[in-house]
This record gives C-alpha cells, sequence and structure tokens, in this order.
C-alpha cells in the first residue's frame, strides 16, 4: 500500500491552519468559518483536516461532517488550479450550455464533474452564474466569461490557462 503524504506536512499550510484554529477553534459559532478557511488552504476538506478541525472546535468528527456536506460549498476532494463553472440556469441552456461542457470536455479530455489527472482542471456544471444576459455562460476562478461558442471556449482554455 502507497502512503500518501499528509496536507499537515505542508509547513506553510500547516501553519496558516493552526493559526485558523487558534483563532477560532474554541469559540461558539465558529464551525463554517473555520471550514471555509480551512478549505481556502487546502483547496479541499481532507479527512485529517476534518479530524483536527472536530478536535480544535471540540465537536464530534461526525458533527462536523456533517455540516460541512450539508453545504454544497464545502469539496471533500482534491480540485484543480482552475475550476471552470460552466452555467447550466435555463437562459444558458437555451443558448448552448450542453455543448459548451462538450467543447470543454473533448478540449480538456474528462468529463464534467471530475478534475484533470495533471490537476490543472477541475469541470462543473453549475446551476445558475447570474449572468443570463451573457448566456452561454462560463466562470474559470473569478473571471466570467459570456456569449460563447464552441470555438471561443476552446480559444480562452488554450490561449489563457494551457
Amino acid at each position: 500500500m502507497i502512503k500518501t503524504a499528509s496536507v499537515l506536512e505542508i509547513p506553510e499550510k500547516r501553519q496558516a491552519f493552526e493559526a485558523i484554529l487558534a483563532k477560532y477553534g474554541s469559540q461558539r459559532g465558529s464551525l463554517i468559518p473555520v471550514l471555509q478557511k480551512s478549505q481556502d488552504i487546502f483547496g479541499y476538506l481532507p479527512e485529517e483536516v476534518m479530524s483536527s478541525i472536530a478536535k480544535a472546535t471540540q465537536k464530534k468528527e461526525a458533527d462536523v461532517f456533517g455540516v460541512a456536506s450539508f453545504y454544497a460549498q464545502f469539496r471533500f476532494e482534491p480540485v484543480g488550479e482552475h475550476i471552470i463553472k460552466v452555467c447550466h440556469g435555463t437562459a444558458c441552456h437555451v443558448a448552448g450550455a450542453g455543448k459548451i461542457t462538450d467543447a470543454l470536455s473533448n478540449e480538456l479530455n474528462m468529463a464534467a464533474g471530475e478534475t484533470s489527472k495533471d490537476m490543472k482542471f477541475t469541470l462543473l456544471n453549475v446551476a445558475c452564474l447570474g449572468c443570463c444576459s451573457l448566456a452561454p455562460v462560463i466562470m474559470i476562478g473569478d473571471k466570467t466569461y459570456g456569449r460563447l461558442t464552441t470555438d471561443s471556449v476552446v480559444k480562452i482554455i488554450r490561449k489563457e490557462y494551457k
């Protein structure tokens, strides 16, 4: 069996995580901010991080997992460097969001909901990005791209992210 490295073995991440636990850990009502800030550090919430959060907040691991799994914002698997969200709301769906997702899947050689093997991209279909007048729309990180075609979305990936 191959042992994978602990995310807590990375000194700068461990230090940042420990600072969060020291600042918020025992405060009443701190669980969600601790989960959010921890995910910001690691990109997701690994099991060992969840265990440490439970100890610091004096909660059962099952309770911490229960809260984190309730909210869609929390992830339990690593994500790529670039998270691509393809809007599939009504306006985007009608304007061809399915074709945009297909073009991205083909270009990145992965399906929606997956992370590339090189950990560079995660492709997600989302319900709505709130940019209906720009349909079809994607977001990569905090940057929004609208009025897309299958050709333009592939050009964006090749020019700006590969």
